[in-house]
């Protein structure tokens, strides 16, 4: 268990963190919702807030809690436990409070949890200052993604950042990487910070598989569309088939046609030319599960990567992030195990439905709504993307969406038997 100062360095940094996030967006830009799923950015600002607020302050140092009125109807994003929330498809008319009043809100939040991690040192505290934290981080890659999302309904491409980000160097040869099967242990093994819905511990059997050894490329994105791969019923589940015709769905989330007919995509950065070398992005487990049909592979399994990432010795050192560089994915050359791109490129949609682990229980309180009763009708996604905290890099951290869902940096690994 870190101390109560490690912690509170921590805590000073994710803060600065989102602020720093943010720093080039006007109080217009971080008012705007474009989709009910994308929240405006001063919200995940309050929200983050309210967290700390709710959870910790209120209980351990109230006096220190702000107590603002209506902030906990407002800011509360789902925990029914904790009391009444706003709709989400309507955050983008909550004009008030303003951007400077929030700003004031987590000011007086983080004076009041600095002053408690001075008073006070008790192993819960800190596990729940480490989920606050962690909460905080995940939403900064909300932030990123919900940014991209609600600026590109704009006709005049306003961009996140003025950065021209270089072209993705071309990764390696695709070639299979072949792992064996058998009884493999996976999910978190207690060591260090995790998710709850990452755990327990246990083992499962697979059989022999590969993984390929490069994520799959905008390049073989466009091939699989030239040869009317969004057409062709046999590539698709039912329900995906379903989706791309109710929705006239053509290409991946963010792609345009530019007026020569060639491929254009909307980045953080504005409207580009779109990267072949890249790894594909913005797409959904539909969309995953056919292009890897189409390449002739499948999804892999999460069971099949955490085995792959761990028998590969995959190092979240090497995961980008957001203060690292372009929010861009990127081809990257292979690691020592042979797979290019695990952590902080896309995140890789797997064919495994979202459940709980054996022996799974959430905590208790209202904070145990923050996975478990999410498990039912969503897939696993794995691996983290170029918006994600880089602390969020390791082999059993379980990400999960609906299947059509891609507003998210969602693209895809082949696996094969």
């Amino acid at each position: 268990m870190p101390t109560p100062s490690a912690v509170a360095g921590r805590f000073t940094a994710v803060r600065s963190n989102s602020l720093s996030l943010a720093a080039s967006l006007t109080p217009e830009d971080q008012q705007i919702q474009a989709f009910p799923y994308a929240s405006p950015t001063k919200w995940h600002l309050a929200h983050t807030s309210w967290f700390f607020e709710t959870f910790i302050l209120r209980r351990w140092l109230p006096a220190l809690a702000p107590r603002r009125s209506g902030y906990e109807h407002l800011f509360n994003s789902y925990y029914e436990g904790v009391g009444e929330r706003f709709s989400r498809p309507h955050r983008g008319a909550l004009s008030r409070p303003r951007l400077e009043e929030i700003h004031r809100f987590r000011e007086e939040v983080d004076h009041g949890i600095s002053e408690l991690l001075r008073r006070v040192d008790e192993p819960e505290l800190l596990d729940l200052m480490l989920l606050g934290i962690a909460h905080e981080e995940q939403h900064q890659e909300l932030m990123l993604t919900d940014i991209l999302a609600n600026f590109s309904v704009s006709p005049v491409s306003p961009v996140w950042r003025e950065q021209d980000p270089a072209a993705s160097p071309v990764g390696p040869a695709p070639r299979w990487v072949p792992f064996g099967g058998g009884l493999h242990r996976v999910g978190h093994d207690g060591e260090g910070f995790a998710f709850d819905n990452e755990g327990p511990s246990h083992p499962v059997f697979v059989e022999d598989f590969a993984l390929r050894n490069t994520l799959v490329t905008n390049a073989e994105v466009v091939a699989f569309i030239e040869d009317g791969g969004y057409e062709t019923p046999s590539l698709w589940l039912s329900d995906g088939i379903a989706w791309v015709r109710e929705h006239a769905v053509f290409a991946p989330r963010y792609w345009r046609r530019g007026s020569d007919r060639t491929w254009r995509q909307f980045t953080l950065y504005g409207e580009r030319e779109l990267d072949l070398a890249a790894p594909v992005t913005h797409i959904s487990a539909y969309e995953a599960d056919a292009i890897a049909a189409w390449l002739g592979g499948r999804l892999p399994t999460e069971h099949e990567w955490e085995i792959a990432a761990r028998a590969c010795g995959a190092d979240a050192s090497l995961a980008r992030s957001a203060q690292d560089g372009p929010v861009l994915p990127r081809a990257t050359a292979e690691g020592p195990g042979g797979l290019a791109g695990v952590f902080g490129e896309v995140w890789c949609w797997t064919r495994s439905a979202y459940a709980p682990y054996p022996g799974y229980r959430p905590p208790c309180g209202a904070v145990g709504e923050y996975n478990g009763k999410f498990m039912a009708n969503q897939w696993v996604l794995r691996g983290g993307s170029c918006a994600t905290a880089q602390a969020h890099s390791r082999v059993s951290y379980r990400n999960f969406f609906y299947l059509p869902e891609r507003w998210q940096f969602t693209g895809l690994r082949l696996a094969r038997c």
